[in-house]
Parts: structure tokens; sequence; C-alpha cells
């Protein structure tokens, strides 16, 4: 049966609603959409050393942290598409940031934990990398999958942790792949994930993942659907990503 139909049929027994903000209609309206469309370089608190140059689509806040929620944790499989795009867009805007123009790019999604696998039945990482791609690809941008990190065990919860804490407690829970496939000279690693609050999880991705870049690859990026906002400089220093002076820059020269 052909997906429209199906897409139909779902509307009429389950009739949909906004993810972010509970309108009925779109999966993510536009105006929750349009939250999603704001590419910053993500800033948290106290940036992790080796924090990794990181662009958000939007700030998780507002609708845009309900909307990811339901996807993450809820089941609403629909929203890969509007996140999947926020990603993409991301991506893009964190490719942007460097110079020269980046060769192949290969987008690493963060592996989840074989618990969460369990509980979620997906890997909604993974789901917003395919939906990122498909787009990146349509906009001329050479970009694929590789799948070079896993977990090598397994992380206490960090809630209630300091970024330090967050940081040590992550501290050996990813590794390469065994035998990861040849990357193509030039390559560019963009580690991906859904969500950016402390920067632990892409700090110690992108420290893992640099030896496969080699002394003279590419700097390993990261793009994320959102990150939470860092309120003390958000009105004075994070604007969206423009011109020359939005170039990426190390943590040490932002902060």
């Amino acid at each position: 049966m052909d997906g429209g139909v199906l897409a139909a049929l779902a509307d009429l027994l389950l009739p949909r609603e906004c993810a972010g903000c509970g309108v009925p209609g779109a999966v993510l309206c536009r105006r929750c959409a349009a939250l999603l469309a704001v590419p910053h370089l993500a800033q948290p608190r106290r940036f992790p050393a080796g924090f990794p140059p990181t662009v958000a689509a939007g700030a998780y806040e507002g609708p845009v942290r309900p909307a990811v929620n339901a996807f993450k944790e809820r089941g609403r499989a629909e929203l890969a598409r509007p996140l999947g795009a926020a990603l993409a867009l991301a991506v893009a805007g964190v490719l942007a940031g460097t110079s020269p123009r980046p060769g192949p790019v290969r987008l690493v999604p963060v592996p989840s934990g074989a618990a969460a696998l369990r509980a979620r039945g997906r890997d909604h990482v993974r789901e917003l990398t395919g939906r990122a791609i498909a787009e990146l690809r349509a906009a001329g941008v050479p970009a694929a999958e590789t799948r070079l990190l896993r977990r090598t065990g397994r992380a206490a919860d960090s809630a209630g942790l300091s970024a330090a804490q967050r940081r040590a407690n992550l501290a050996g829970t990813f590794a390469l792949r065994a035998g990861p496939s040849e990357l193509p000279a030039g390559a560019v690693l963009v580690v991906v994930d859904d969500v950016v609050t402390s920067g632990a999880t892409l700090t110690e991705a992108a420290a893992v993942l640099a030896p496969a870049t080699g002394r003279e690859g590419p700097p390993v990026l990261a793009a994320v659907v959102a990150a939470t906002p860092r309120r003390a400089v958000r009105r004075s220093r994070e604007r969206p990503l423009g011109g020359s002076a939005d170039r990426l820059s190390g943590p040490g020269e932002r902060d």
C-alpha cells in the first residue's frame, strides 16, 4: 500500500498534533519547526577540554524540548523527518565554518547504550543520521554514515552531575569499532547526536575518533539537533551562523 495512503489512514485513526506545542495538524508545526532553523555554535557553561566545534540547529528549550523527547522517549518515529532535517542544517553549519572546503563528509552517530536500546526498541540517533544524510545529499553534500564508535562500558545516570563529573562518568565508555572501514582521503568526521548539554559525550567521542583522522587530517567536528542554552552569554554572544565572523574557533577562543 502507498505510504501516503497509510499516513492518511493513520491521521484518521490517530489525529496528529504538534510534538512541540500540541496544536492539531502537522507532527511539528511551522512555528516550532522554525525554532530548529537557527544554527549556532553550542556553548556549554564550562567547555570541557577538547570539546569539538559543535553546531546546534536550535536551543533545547521551549517547544523544542518536548519535541525531541517525544521522538526519543515516546516513540514518535514520524519526527525523524523534521528533526533529521534540523540535524542536516546543523551539519551544514559546522561544515560552513571550516576552511578550506571540506572533502567527503562522514557522520558518526553517538552509539546508545544496550539498556537504552532495549528500552526504546530502536536507535534514535541512527534514525536521525539517516534522515540528515538524505537531506545533505539532496543539497549536493557528499555525506555518508560511518559507524566508527562502539560502547565499551555502562555509564551511570548523569542526572545531577557537574560537567566535570559527567566527563569522568563517560571516560572510557567509547572505543573505535573493530576493523573500521577505511576513510576516504580528506574525509571530515562529524559526530552527531540529538542534544548537547554539558558537552561531555561529544568531547569523549571526539577524543576517541581523533586518531582515525590522522595527524594531517581535518579536526573532528560535531552537530546536534539542539543545545542547552548558555544563559549568561546567550543575548550578547550567541547568534546565528552567518558570514566570516562566524568561522569556527576552538573552545578557548570562544570562551
